[in-house]
């Protein structure tokens, strides 16, 4: 396979998450629209951890037109179904009610189902129900002929130079104060119910975000698939003496969590990038892995940016190809626990101050480096890459793409954390709510007005009708007493080769 076609064999795919927010800019607390079908099975549409949060998932795609047009339709879909809710357009939530009040994800009276909504209860018990309820992009990337040995590479390299696309694409700046109510959060006042950091580019990626401290415990190693596997397997096997505290039942027999591991299952584990297999029906992702390697990476770190109708545009995709092949085209030495501490710091620095003038980071060759020298010598490396691109593909898509995003750098208002706090002083007084909730509604109105023929409704509708018949289907299927389905689907046997 020559260069060409090996570029223009990548294929990716597009996660997108959304709270349903009610027109006042409150947290919906309806259950997920039957209209939409069932969010067990539909191959589009589901929630994250709440009911609220709609997930909305493109199929593979080749051209990044086609994944956006798909990302595009699915929305369409969505909006024609949520009568008077709105999709709230950014990645800090809107306004949340008390945290018990938060509604997690229901998926039927499964086993399956059942352990969803179990392993979400635990998510609320462990962090907090406010934490689940950020929202962000996905971004799953694959291209031919990589081995588990190549994935792992890149893994270790974006890890290490990831903070560049906070910089670059961070759009949560400020939140609402209901998200940190009853919480230390060293944020700054802005109006009154807005905080947020002058310089911030990504609060959900800092320390506010998807953190815990007891996952900062898990010694993870990107450096080969047996560590990676060997480390996040004793996460998964270890009792956590808190999580033991709160018991897998209380006593009257009602579920708490899966279990009182340190992580429930593999994806309790936040990390900003993730080596991902396709599993089959039951199958433990670890299992997948182990068995049959890396197939694609998710890159997790990406903010919906509230400017874009589906929360993330072409530039930033064609972006992200380009600085994942540098990630995957360089040499990438094997990782040290001080420089994996040290990649951490750097994520949260750029997040809480990314856009401060003559920010340092740490360089994991040793030293301290500027932002600005570091992300530019990043972008030149990445120049190449969007230029092999466009001579596969034809036509100058992506180094139009890497020009304009890479003017962020000389000029940081250009930038989408920097547009949003902008937007917000001059015309919504410095209101987080405010701000969002328009753009919400301005994003409601354009996507309903775009033409969504009647053949395209009809598959939606087929779509749902067979999703709920699915539902139902495995619903009738159930044989295994639950508490004996719980112990076999978090068995540490079931995650070996």
């Amino acid at each position: 396979m020559n260069d060409k076609e090996t570029l223009l064999g990548i294929r990716r795919g597009i996660e997108k998450e959304s709270l349903r927010a009610l027109p006042g800019g409150g947290l919906a607390l309806t259950p997920h629209p039957v209209a939409l079908g069932a969010a067990l099975t539909h191959p589009h549409i589901t929630t994250d951890y709440s009911e609220s949060q709609l997930e909305l998932i493109t199929g593979v795609h080749a051209g990044v037109d086609d994944c956006l047009l798909e990302l595009t339709e699915v929305h369409q879909a969505v909006y024609r179904a949520l009568a008077d809710e709105r999709l709230w357009v950014g990645s800090m939530p809107c306004g949340l009610p008390t945290d018990e009040t938060i509604p997690i994800g229901r998926y039927g009276s499964s086993n399956v189902g059942r352990a969803k909504s179990v392993y979400r209860m635990g998510l609320g018990q462990r962090y907090g129900r406010r934490m689940q309820t950020i929202s962000g992009i996905h971004y799953n990337w694959s291209l031919p002929g990589v081995s588990t040995e190549g994935y792992f590479g890149a893994i270790r390299n974006f890890r290490r130079e990831g903070w560049l696309l906070l910089y670059l694409f961070g759009a949560s700046p400020a939140l609402c104060d209901s998200f940190v109510h009853d919480r230390e959060h060293g944020l700054q006042r802005l109006s009154n119910h807005t905080l947020y950091l002058p310089h911030a580019t990504s609060l959900r990626m800092g320390r506010l975000g998807y953190q815990s401290d007891a996952q900062s415990s898990i010694a993870v190693t990107y450096n080969c698939l047996e560590s990676y596997a060997a480390s996040l397997q004793e996460a998964l096997s270890r009792p956590y003496p808190a999580y033991e505290a709160i018991g897998v039942q209380t006593p009257g027999g009602d579920y708490n969590q899966l279990s009182t591991s340190l992580l429930q299952i593999e994806n309790e584990f936040y990390s900003t990038i993730r080596a991902k297999r396709v599993i089959r029906s039951g199958e433990r992702p670890l299992h997948a892995l182990r068995e049959r390697g890396v197939e694609y990476i998710e890159v997790r770190l990406m903010d919906l940016d509230p400017f874009e109708p589906v929360g993330i545009g072409a530039d930033a995709i064609r972006v992200l190809d380009a600085f994942l092949l540098h990630c995957l085209k360089s040499d990438s030495p094997d990782d040290t626990p001080d420089e994996i501490a040290a990649n951490s710091r750097n994520q949260h620095r750029v997040a809480a101050r990314g856009r401060e003038p003559g920010l340092m980071l740490e360089h994991w060759r040793g030293g301290e480096r500027s932002l600005a020298d570091w992300a530019g010598e990043i972008l030149a490396a990445c120049a190449v890459h969007a230029a092999a691109l466009d001579a596969a593909h034809g036509g100058d898509a992506y180094r139009a793409a890497l020009r304009r995003v890479g003017q962020r750098l000389q000029q940081p208002e250009l930038c989408p954390s920097a547009r949003v706090l902008t937007v917000m002083a001059q015309d919504f007084d410095d209101s987080y709510v405010g701000f969002t909730r328009r753009q919400s509604d301005a994003t409601r109105a354009a996507l309903l007005a775009l033409p969504f023929p009647d053949e395209l409704q009809r598959r939606f509708e087929k779509m749902a009708a067979e999703s709920l018949a699915e539902q139902a289907r495995i619903e009738a299927a159930d044989t295994m007493d639950f508490e004996e389905f719980r112990r076999f689907y978090v068995a540490p046997a079931r995650m070996a080769v």
